[in-house]
């Protein structure tokens, strides 16, 4: 499994710099690299030195580029959407639309981006993907997008069980499926059973973002206060979806106390500025990457002393919300909420009490 690496902060703040040195470095060590960019202007390739294509390209030595252009990720998948209608329909109805004709819905651009990083993490071509995308909360809102997903089919399969809709259509469901699908699609083992290539698919993508071997970021900030306080903000929003992030890259500036202070208890590195083509100055000062580090886990949760830790640092206890209006329990900072599904134990128990303490919202059941 390939660890994907990216990076959060204000746009301007060194974010591309910081992607595209730490590919160099990570494949000058031997490490097989994908670097991934989602800027599809000119500009990503004249930093890069090097004319991207949109089909992984080997530039150097164990390291390959790619750089994601919307409509050509869109025609490649309406092609696998039409194989599989082929493959499961007797009579297809989207033979004669093509995916070139087809135009760029808002929120495309994430989705697809989504689907080629774990296409690419499944090809097993790669050690490292390193990507370079737009590093704020649309990016971050992304890399949720399994957790999310994952909660409206398992809050809605049930919501649609429980309907007269769902009661009233489920009997003629079945039959219509086998005869036009050649597919078992009785509504009551969808819901029974959510084992489904879907529902694996959002699962192996929850795993991923809890694992900080498999998907990890690194903020980036110059001294420029407005860039310190979207870093910050960026950090607390990655807690929401569960992002372990690692570390602090201080781009072009000195690290100083108040800055270090900011951060804790991130390690704060200072990465010099790049002099035209030489990249080796930024990249000795970048941090291995791959190194396991101990950091703040996004949640804990404490069946034993009834208690589940949420780290949301870079906000305080007026930005975050807590409410129970479910089975589980809703966390709101960052413009993002997060449903936190509690174990057995405490599932169903009704919330005592909060308290916000040292940027971890502390809740006792």
């Amino acid at each position: 499994m390939a660890l994907i690496l990216t990076f959060l902060g204000k746009g301007g703040s060194g974010r591309s710099t910081m992607a595209i040195a730490a590919a160099r470095q990570l494949a000058n060590t031997g490490v097989r690299v994908l670097l991934v960019g989602q800027d599809p202007s000119p500009a990503w390739g004249m930093l890069l030195e090097v004319p991207p294509s949109t089909s992984p390209t080997e530039i150097a030595p164990n390291l390959a580029v790619v750089q994601l252009v919307t409509t050509v990720l869109l025609e490649r998948n309406w092609e696998e959407v039409k194989e599989l209608e082929k493959k499961y329909l007797r009579s297809p109805i989207l033979k004669n639309v093509y995916g070139q004709e087809l135009g760029i819905l808002p929120g495309m651009d994430n989705g697809l981006a989504l689907n080629a990083l774990r296409e690419y993490e499944k090809s097993g071509k790669y050690d490292v993907i390193v990507y370079d995308g737009t590093g704020d909360l649309n990016m971050l809102r992304m890399l949720g997008i399994p957790e999310v997903t994952s909660w409206y089919v398992r809050r809605f399969r049930q919501v649609f069980a429980d309907s007269d809709l769902g009661r009233a259509i489920s009997p003629f469901i079945q039959p219509i499926a086998s005869t036009i699908l050649n597919v078992s699609l009785n509504p009551e083992d969808w819901i029974k059973d959510p084992n489904n290539p879907a529902n694996n698919i959002l699962e192996e993508g929850k795993a991923a973002m809890a694992d900080s071997s498999r998907v990890a970021a690194y903020l980036v900030t110059t001294d420029d206060p407005i860039a310190i306080a979207t870093a910050k903000y960026l950090w607390g929003s990655a807690q929401q979806i569960g992002l372990s992030v690692k570390g602090v890259l201080l781009n072009q500036a000195a690290s100083s106390e108040t800055i270090t202070n900011q951060f804790t208890p991130l390690s704060v590195i200072a990465v010099p500025s790049r002099t035209g083509s030489d990249w080796n100055a930024v990249i000795d000062a970048l941090p291995n990457f791959r190194e396991s580090i101990s950091i703040p886990q996004p949640l804990t949760i404490d069946t034993t002393n009834r208690q589940v830790k949420v780290f949301l640092p870079g906000f305080d206890k007026k930005q975050v919300k807590l409410t129970q209006s479910g089975p589980e329990i809703t966390i709101e900072a960052g413009n993002q909420r997060r449903n936190i599904n509690v174990p057995a134990p405490l599932s169903g128990q009704p919330v005592k009490g909060a308290k916000f303490q040292d940027g971890y919202l502390i809740i006792s059941f």
